[in-house]
């Protein structure tokens, strides 16, 4: 490898590699239908254009049904996108809820959905333009391709091997292994083979990129924020201010190494 390139590539699966935001809207609805017991089960017209457009504000999945609630109470895009972590209390006090009870109905149902129908929920989950390739040709380079998520690892060998990517278990570290990214790309550079180590992270959540920042050990540790995944624009602004930081286009991602950086 040369100093142009990796020797281990790390990604993110959700927005970066997949865009997962169709099952996202689906899976939602239902819990959302069945905690507030909605009496009609066609969600409004504009609701899933204004829920893809507020995913960003996300964190865990408990609280994807919690926004529709606040789209179908009346809250705006901007109060949303500007006080989300003071509106989910809100919504859950309203209906003595606590996030546990919303995940299990939403994990639940997502369980459910698999069990009986498996390809219509791997078909809800589309690639974005050229990553496909990019993966192909990082497996026949010789740089070592992991994948880091909060998605079930089953699930993401599943998706890529739909599309002729086939990565060995070892390779894929997902929800199973419950633990913070950054403890898993400390472990990825104590295992490599070649020393010295060049770790390049993509991820599209900024605070998970700012909490590898913090891990002193890692700050080798070439960082990457995806301007196509789950992030707003002053998530953007905030990483293009970011010394550490390198906010790239899928256009770039899907190029050589070298147009990178």
């Amino acid at each position: 490898m040369t100093a142009n390139s990796p020797t281990i590539l790390a990604l993110d699966f959700d927005g970066v590699i997949c865009d997962g935001l169709i099952e996202y809207f689906e899976v939602s609805w239902r819990t959302y239908c069945q905690i507030w017991s909605s009496a009609n089960d066609t969600p409004p017209d504009d609701l899933a254009l204004r829920f893809y457009r507020l995913r960003p504000v996300i964190e865990t999945g408990w609280e994807m049904p919690v926004l529709i609630k606040a789209l179908i109470e009346g809250f705006s895009d901007d109060k949303i996108l500007q006080e989300w972590a003071n509106i989910t209390p809100q919504i859950l006090g309203a209906d003595n809820l606590d996030a546990k009870e919303v995940a299990k109905k939403l994990d639940t149902l997502r369980d459910e959905w698999i069990a009986t129908d498996l390809d219509g929920w791997l078909s809800l989950h589309k690639f974005y333009p050229g990553v496909i390739e990019r993966l192909k040709m990082t497996l026949v380079s010789g740089v070592k391709l992991y994948i880091v998520t909060t998605k079930e690892g089953r699930f993401v060998k599943q998706l890529l091997q739909r599309e002729g990517v086939d990565l060995p278990p070892m390779s894929i570290f997902g929800k199973e292994v419950k633990r913070p990214k950054y403890e898993t790309l400390r472990e990825l550079i104590e295992k490599a083979n070649t020393k010295p180590v060049s770790l390049w992270f993509v991820e599209d959540r900024l605070k998970t990129l700012q909490l590898v920042q913090k891990q002193s050990d890692l700050d080798h540790v070439q960082l990457f924020l995806a301007d196509w995944g789950y992030n707003t624009q002053p998530e953007r602004e905030a990483g293009e201010d970011d010394s550490r930081i390198q906010v790239i286009s899928l256009s770039q991602f899907s190029q050589d190494f070298s147009k990178w950086i």
